[in-house]
């Protein structure tokens, strides 16, 4: 494993790293790093939206057995790729269904650093379209000189306007913002 250093380095820390860290080293050997993305972008979207999925998951009552069988099942249902499978499987055997989504960021993490990429993380008011995000990223590339995958997050309270967190930089476009910095200037 490389992740005693080189490309995984911080971003394996902790129990969902580690997983995911020898999820990506098998998907690399396989040639499956994008497979292994899409079924896991697949995974966590159902997560999202089913909170029966998300209750066989996180429920410390279903056993081991039961788990697995569950889970594999809704992988062969979503047409999951073999090796995402068999993962699945080694979390319910493990009984490490529970972080999941964890794994499935660090997952996206390390693809992200192995190829090179930033991830800005992006907060609107309404959500962005598809013309929109590529504009985005398009906008991003040029500020930092590499590839720039967008995570996107929707919050009403912002107003308007965009909060962009691209490592540790923060860019502030929301309306409420600039209201605020109004507010306080109009006090004197």
């Amino acid at each position: 494993m490389e992740n005693s250093g080189g490309i995984q380095g911080n971003i394996t820390a902790g129990l969902a790293g580690r997983y995911a860290s020898a999820l990506f080293d098998l998907a690399r050997e396989s040639n499956a790093i994008d497979g292994v993305q899409a079924s896991l972008a697949t995974l966590k979207a159902a997560l999202a939206d089913s909170a029966d999925l998300a209750a066989l998951v996180s429920s410390p009552i279903v056993g081991r057995t039961d788990a697995a069988n569950a889970i594999g099942a809704v992988a062969k249902a979503m047409k999951l790729d073999s090796l995402t499978t068999k993962f699945l499987g080694v979390l319910a055997d493990n009984r490490r269904l529970a972080d999941l989504v964890g794994m499935i960021d660090a997952y996206n993490r390390i693809v992200a650093a192995h190829r090179g990429e930033v991830t800005a993380k992006v907060t609107s008011a309404h959500p962005l379209s598809a013309e929109q995000l590529k504009a985005l990223a398009a906008n991003l590339k040029t500020r930092v000189g590499r590839d720039v995958q967008i995570a996107t997050h929707v919050d009403p309270a912002i107003l308007g306007g965009l909060v962009v967190q691209l490592g540790s930089q923060l860019i502030d476009g929301s309306i409420r913002t600039r209201l605020n910095s109004f507010a306080t200037a109009m006090k004197g």
